[in-house]
């Protein structure tokens, strides 16, 4: 098992493809997978991410919706993935003002992608990949095959799991992001 600490101060801004805001990129495997943070300030287009699925959860602020030609994807409560196709075109509607969400896009012809959160008193086992356990919030606690590790707000681990590696929350609210 490998545990790497990623902290704020290694975070990468980046425009959104559409000019409408920026994401914080947490981690990026070239154009493989990108995880990142994102301010959602105004209503507004999404970026078209052809061949890509998206997995996204709000974890600041409530009252996102995004329009789509067929419905509505419904993410107006916090720490509830939701998942869409890249190429989607959307349109936020935002109901209570500004939120902010945590974003994992992956290439559908790569990877597998998938969000999970892990709060107190969960446990969660790892198959192979890569996983990042992002802190949203503050200081939050978990277990990883038994050995404790706290995170601060806005901090992350990268882990290369090895087989049967568990992970256990202990305190607050993890995301845990798997690209497989």
């Amino acid at each position: 098992m490998t545990v790497t600490l990623l902290d704020p101060t290694q975070y990468i801004t980046t425009p959104w493809k559409n000019g409408g805001g920026v994401t914080v990129d947490i981690a990026v495997e070239g154009n493989v997978w990108r995880l990142g943070r994102t301010p959602i300030v105004a209503a507004g287009p999404f970026s078209d991410y052809s061949g890509f699925h998206r997995v996204q959860e709000q974890v600041a602020g409530r009252g996102l919706v995004l329009k789509t030609p067929t419905g509505e994807i419904d993410v107006r409560q916090p720490f509830r993935p939701v998942r869409f196709a890249g190429e989607t075109p959307i349109v936020s509607r935002l109901e209570s003002g500004p939120v902010e969400v945590v974003n994992l896009i992956g290439n559908r012809a790569k990877v597998r992608i998938d969000i999970v959160v892990l709060d107190e008193g969960r446990s969660l086992r790892l198959g192979p990949g890569t996983h990042i356990v992002y802190n949203p919030l503050g200081k939050s606690a978990l277990d990883i095959d038994g050995t404790r590790h706290v995170l601060e707000g806005d901090h992350s681990l990268r882990l290369a799991p090895g087989d049967d590696t568990v992970l256990a929350g202990r305190g607050g609210c993890l995301l845990v992001a798997s690209i497989v």
